[in-house]
């Protein structure tokens, strides 16, 4: 493991931090200018109080930080506003930055006042890891098209061996000491990514213009070294994306810094979707791929696997990102209905969350039962009492205020766990893809996408692959600095107006798991899954032993199958793997259960109602479910 450093050790190491901002080379655009609007005194002292303020009485996890690290965020932000008017303003940034990455917790993040807001500093090329955690090896797996590269012998393929004068696996284990994540798998996924693409608003430059990397073309071909200067870009924000200051925003679960890096390797290396996307067009990703209406958050093909399947379904959730939920999900359930019933593979690796919303209604599609969605609770503290009991909050807080004020006698830590996403909402459009169904994810999927698989394994819809430990660790719904600061306008815990230019994300409703785990945090834990290494056949050709894998744990799952096709006069159903069907219409018994066998069953159409529903049963357990508009 790499040397913790100390704030005041970072800061000195920052000294340059303008400085190089404004050296990082031009690409898509100018180079942003160094910032000369510098903090004063009373301007420091006020964004210390109001994090004092945020974190001390509505950060979710701080019971938890202060546990799990022996860290007092609170305490370090005191001792920082009794020195903070003899800094530099570099220092005092970097250090309030220090205190904030410590907490290990990539919702809560702090922003300076910099020119750098949505800018992304990134080399031009992807490095991906292949092999066990003991012995991992690093491929560069692509490259975009750039006169930054001199060496032509540097491309795809290429085994990557030393990272300025030092073996590649120590510069990421070095780097993951400045990096979130509640365990050491986390960080070290998450310094692997950040070591060529880099946040800047939510992180400083890096301490270097350029850098010296030793690669070899094969294994015993001679180490070859190449200087690779640092560019930036701002790759914007996904149209189809969650509006800040709109209603969806306030149930985000989101890595804002890991969505500005995902949408920065979109625009390098696949420029056409992230064009089309911004254009509002649909757009298949490659030949082979299905046509989305959300080519930024969802790519969807048939892959083929080996005998009895013949070929399975593919669907990769890029991000959650998206403002218009039932858009999303009508899109999914549109494209995984065009896709065999042999077997669905979807895969959230990467997925830095998004919309809490977009991600729990989404498990619905996959099973015949309904879903329970993940639980949330605030810190009861006297902050968060006054926070909901605001009218203006009601709408927002006040399922959570019965038990708030409960806990002043209880002394409960927290208020009661409820759910942010309507568990009506979680059944109101019911199953829509009837085959065996695996997730997969890894140490990167985060937030939203925790929840995703944390609903998909406490809901048991499937088996969840995991390539490292577990999922990501982010358990919480993220509020910004302007939510909090309107969330607390008239109670006695006003935060002050912070200065032009300076913000924060903060952890603001603690996630806990539903059904047989109900109550188990996701913070720091994450979902555990079957464990994947990944192998170079993976990082090279599209996941191809990834596939494989996940293609035999869907041939050994349970196999049946639901059609319900409607005529004016009548119902087709056709099925397999059932022996028992029953149907509603408008949630009421339309007909006795009859017995059924494979093939197809004809019956009249009802006269009557909006909703048929064909509930199908093997051995007494509903395993099908589909519902369709008579309308």
């Amino acid at each position: 493991m790499a040397t913790r450093t100390t704030p005041l050790q970072r800061a000195q190491a920052g000294t340059l931090l303008s400085k190089r901002a404004g050296l990082l080379k031009v690409s898509h655009e100018k180079a942003p200018a160094p910032s000369d609007e510098e903090l004063d005194a009373a301007e420091r002292e006020l964004v210390i109080d109001a994090l004092l303020t945020a974190i001390g009485g509505a950060y979710c996890h701080l019971l938890q930080k202060r546990a799990g690290y022996a860290n007092d965020p609170v305490q370090a932000l005191q001792l920082l506003r009794t020195h903070a008017a003899d800094m530099s303003d570099t220092e005092f940034h970097m250090i309030l930055t220090g205190i904030i990455v410590d907490l290990r917790d990539a919702h809560t993040i702090y922003s300076g006042p910099r020119p750098l807001a949505g800018a992304v500093a990134r080399l031009p090329f992807l490095v991906e890891q292949y092999g066990s955690a003991d012995a991992p090896a690093f491929l560069v797996t692509k490259v975009a098209q750039t006169k930054l590269i001199k060496d032509p012998k540097f491309k795809p393929g290429v085994r990557l061996e030393t990272w300025g004068g030092m073996p590649f696996g120590r510069a990421v284990a070095i780097h993951a000491d400045r990096e979130t994540g509640g365990r050491p798998d986390a960080r070290l996924a998450r310094a692997l990514e950040s070591l060529t693409f880099r946040s800047l608003q939510y992180g400083p430059p890096p301490d270097e213009m350029w850098v010296d990397i030793g690669f070899r073309e094969a294994e015993r071909k001679p180490l070859r070294e190449v200087r690779i200067p640092w560019s930036f870009v701002r790759p914007g924000r996904a149209s189809t994306g969650v509006q800040r200051g709109a209603h969806a925003a306030l149930r985000l679960a989101v890595s804002p810094a890991a969505e500005q890096v995902r949408r920065a390797k979109k625009l390098m290396f696949s420029g056409k979707q992230w064009q089309a996307e911004n254009q509002r067009q649909a757009l298949a990703r490659d030949p082979g791929w299905l046509e989305t209406r959300f080519p930024d958050a969802l790519s969807a093909r048939k892959v083929a696997a080996k005998a009895p399947l013949g070929e399975i379904g593919y669907v990769r959730i890029w991000t959650f990102d998206v403002e218009d939920h039932l858009a999303f999900v009508d899109e999914v359930a549109r494209l995984v209905e065009q896709l065999p019933d042999t077997g669905l593979i979807i895969d959230v690796r990467g997925n830095p969350g998004g919309l809490i919303w977009a991600a729990e209604r989404l498990l619905q599609l996959f099973t015949p039962n309904s879903v329970s969605p993940t639980r949330f609770s605030l810190v009861a503290t006297p902050l968060t009492r006054a926070m909901a009991s605001s009218p203006f909050n009601r709408m927002e807080l006040e399922p959570w205020i019965t038990s708030l004020e409960s806990a002043i006698s209880t002394g409960e830590a927290y208020s009661q766990a409820l759910p942010i996403t309507d568990p009506a909402w979680c059944d109101d459009v019911g199953q829509r893809y009837g085959g065996p169904v695996v997730c997969v994810a890894d140490a990167n999927t985060y937030s939203s996408g925790d929840l995703f698989c944390a609903g998909f394994v406490d809901n048991e819809i499937g088996a969840l692959v995991c390539v490292g430990q577990a999922t990501g660790a982010g358990g919480a719904n993220v509020w910004t600095s302007q939510d909090l600061a309107d969330a607390l306008e008239g109670t006695e815990f006003e935060l002050p107006r912070l200065p032009k230019g300076v913000n924060f994300t903060m952890a603001f409703r603690r996630a806990v798991r539903a059904r047989d785990s109900a109550g188990v945090p996701i913070e720091d834990i994450g979902v555990a899954g079957i464990p994947y290494a990944m192998t170079r056949r993976d990082v090279l050709d599209g996941n191809a032993d990834l596939i494989g894998y996940c293609a035999q744990l869907l041939t050994g799952a349970p196999r049946s199958s639901l059609r319900v096709e409607l005529t004016r006069s009548e119902v087709s159903v056709t099925s397999t793997g059932l022996d028992e069907m029953e149907t509603y219409v408008d949630g009421r018994p339309a007909a006795a259960a009859r017995a059924i066998t494979d093939g197809n069953v004809l019956f009249p159409r009802p006269g009557k109602g909006t909703t048929l529903e064909i509930v199908g049963r093997k051995s007494g357990a509903v395993v099908q479910r589909r519902r369709v508009s008579l309308a």
